[in-house]
């Protein structure tokens, strides 16, 4: 028999669960004052990924973006199914190099600009070969 078998993921979030599913220690027969106000933790898959399948992580690997808060070695959140628009930083592979960049178009042509100086903007025009990575939507920073 040749059936498809689909396999989920083994984490499905914690937006299921709620207020009601803590359980509390009641030594009394009294709910604790508190107990109205108990929230559950943090999820960071949660809170940073909006389309689990179209999202990777990516190391940023130079100074390009410095001026935006984006260094050397953070960790990018990446989103491949939001489309680019003007001012997004997003990541584009130009003649086979990736580059984590500011987009901008205009009608004539499509600019890759870096928000450090020292780096040149980059033109996309007819003969180049351009595709959009995805979007940055987070950036992790590590403080020390």
């Amino acid at each position: 028999m040749n059936q498809e078998t689909l396999y989920q993921s083994a984490y499905n979030g914690t937006k299921g669960f709620t207020q009601q599913d803590v359980k509390t220690a009641n030594a009394t027969g009294f709910g604790a004052a508190a107990d109205d106000f108990m929230e559950r933790g943090i999820d960071l898959n949660e809170m940073l990924i909006r389309n689990k399948p179209a999202t990777y992580f990516f190391r940023m690997n130079s100074n390009a973006m410095e001026s935006s808060g984006i260094f050397s070695g953070d960790v990018l959140v990446v989103d491949r199914s939001i489309k680019a628009t003007n001012n997004a930083i997003i990541v584009a592979a130009v003649n086979g190099e990736l580059f984590v960049r500011r987009y901008n178009q205009s009608f004539k042509k499509a600019v890759l600009s870096a928000d450090n100086k020292r780096f040149r903007d980059i033109v996309i025009d007819e003969f180049s070969q351009f595709q959009c990575w995805g979007i940055v939507t987070y950036v992790i920073h590590q403080l020390h």
